[in-house]
C-alpha cells in the first residue's frame, strides 16, 4: 500500500481560534531520578507564530522535559504552564495541546480509524475530524486495518494526526521524522511552518540537526539537563553551520 504526502494548508478543524496567549511555559522546571538530576531548574517560554527547535545530545533531558508538559511525569521543582494553566487541569486536552512522542501508541490490534474515534469522542471531537485527518495523513485507504501491520512510518503518521485531532494551538513533536521516507520529511516541515504561520506555539525535538536547520525559527538547547540557549536561529549559529555550533555549545569548547 502506498501511502501518498498531503497538504495540510487546507484541513479544517473543530477550533480555529488562535491566541497570542498560547504559550508553553516552563518555569524553574527540574526532575530528579534518585542521584539523578534529569532537567535541571529550566526556565523558558516556547512561543506561538514559529517553530522551536529542542536539540541536545542523548541523556540531554529533553523527552523528560516533554513528559512532564503533559504530565506523564511529575517534576520534582518548577511547574508547565499551557496558557496559563497545568495539563492536568485542561479540560478536553487534546484542544489545548497535541502531542507525538515516540511515534503512535495506538493497540496493534484497532484500527487508526478505531484509535482516532476512542479520542475525539473522549475529547469531545466530532467524528468528522476522524474522517478528514486520516485523508490528509495519507492514511485514507488504510484506516480500517490494523495499527498492527502498519509500516513504522505509516504509524508515525497516525501519531500525527492524534497530535492534530482536537486543532490544538500548542503543538509538541518527538522525532516526528521516524520512518518517513524523503517525500514525508518534505511534507512534515511544510506542515510544521504552516502551523507556526496560523499563529500555533510549535516545538519540535530531533536529533537531526539537518532538519532542524530547515525546519526551526528558534531554539533551545539542553545539556545535561540545563538550558545551554534559547535564540533565534541565525543568532545562535552566526556564520557556522548548525551542528558546529551546536557540537562546540554542547561540548563546552
Amino acid at each position: 500500500m502506498v501511502v501518498h504526502s498531503v497538504n495540510f494548508r487546507e484541513l479544517t478543524g473543530p477550533g480555529g481560534h488562535r491566541s497570542v496567549h498560547d504559550v508553553l511555559e516552563l518555569r524553574n522546571l527540574s526532575k530528579r531520578y534518585g542521584r539523578v538530576l534529569a532537567v535541571d531548574d529550566v526556565t523558558c517560554a516556547v512561543r506561538p507564530g514559529r517553530v522551536t527547535g529542542f536539540l541536545g545530545p542523548n541523556g540531554a533531558g529533553k523527552s523528560t522535559t516533554m513528559r512532564m508538559v503533559l504530565g506523564l511525569d511529575r517534576p520534582s521543582a518548577g511547574q508547565v504552564l499551557v496558557n496559563g494553566a497545568r495539563y492536568r487541569d485542561l479540560r478536553d486536552p487534546l484542544r489545548h495541546v497535541g502531542a507525538l512522542l515516540e511515534g503512535s501508541q495506538a493497540h496493534g490490534g484497532r484500527s487508526a480509524y478505531q484509535h482516532l474515534r476512542w479520542l475525539a469522542r473522549s475529547n469531545r471531537v466530532p467524528t468528522a475530524r476522524v474522517h478528514e485527518l486520516l485523508g490528509h495523513v495519507g492514511l485514507g485507504d488504510v484506516a480500517h486495518q490494523r495499527v498492527g501491520g502498519y509500516s513504522l512510518g505509516m504509524r508515525q503518521r497516525l501519531g500525527i494526526a492524534a497530535a492534530l485531532l482536537g486543532d490544538p494551538p500548542v503543538l509538541l513533536f518527538d522525532e516526528p521524522t521516524n520512518g518517513l521516507d524523503p517525500a514525508g520529511v518534505r511534507w512534515l516541515r511544510e506542515t510544521l511552518r504552516s502551523f507556526a504561520a496560523e499563529g500555533r506555539t510549535v516545538l519540535v525535538s530531533s536529533h537531526l540537526i539537518s532538519e532542524i536547520e530547515l525546519t526551526a525559527d528558534h531554539l533551545l538547547v539542553l545539556a545535561r539537563g540545563r538550558l545551554l540557549a534559547d535564540a533565534p536561529l541565525e543568532e545562535f549559529r552566526g556564520t557556522e553551520a548548525l551542528e558546529d555550533a551546536f557540537l562546540r555549545l554542547v561540548s563546552g569548547r
